[in-house]
């Protein structure tokens, strides 16, 4: 276990790449889950061993190209089996603390309720397979604003409500 918890840490740090400029932003980050205590800490923290087990894996993709329009890709293996997730993207890294990701992130920030939809933000929700694989896709006509995009927290609902089970640090670009 702790193999793969290492060497889910260390493909975070290898396995995240990514280009800018005239040609739009795309990135590939990917790691395995580790709970906040494990010794060899992971850009990937589950909060709950029984929907997201250690070990199991994440890849999140970003493709902003030149206009500014958005693709946020998921790609994970290894969670509980059958089991709905919702996912977005959060304004802030991962912590020990789960309410440490901060809110989601919003295109147009507002604190009004009817702000908070799959428009206004990227919602990443899926069911994963027999195997406990599942992958998901956004796009949107706009981007990232500087500094304001995190994380990705995977919630043990589809929707908004849900329960933040694990997180996982991105390195998101933006646009200018």
């Amino acid at each position: 276990m702790v193999a793969g918890i290492c060497a889910g840490a260390v493909a975070a740090a290898v396995l995240a790449s990514g280009t800018g400029g005239a040609h739009g932003y795309w990135m590939r980050t990917e790691a395995q889950f580790a709970p906040p205590t494990a010794f060899i800490p992971s850009a990937a923290v589950t909060y709950d061993m029984k929907l997201v087990p250690a070990a199991a894996w994440i890849e999140v993709g970003q493709r902003t190209e030149e206009s500014g329009a958005t693709t946020v890709r998921l790609r994970v293996e290894g969670l509980n089996p059958g089991h709905e997730y919702g996912v977005h993207v959060h304004r802030k890294p991962c912590a020990a603390d789960p309410a440490a990701a901060g809110g989601h992130y919003q295109h147009k920030p507002s604190t009004d309720p009817a702000d908070v939809n799959a428009d206004n933000e990227v919602w990443l929700d899926f069911t994963a397979d027999g195997d406990g694989s599942g992958e998901a896709s956004a796009r949107h006509k706009w981007g990232f604003r500087q500094g304001e995009a995190s994380s990705v927290v995977v919630h043990d609902t589809p929707g908004t409500h849900g329960v933040r089970v694990a997180c996982f640090t991105v390195p998101f670009g933006w646009t200018t």
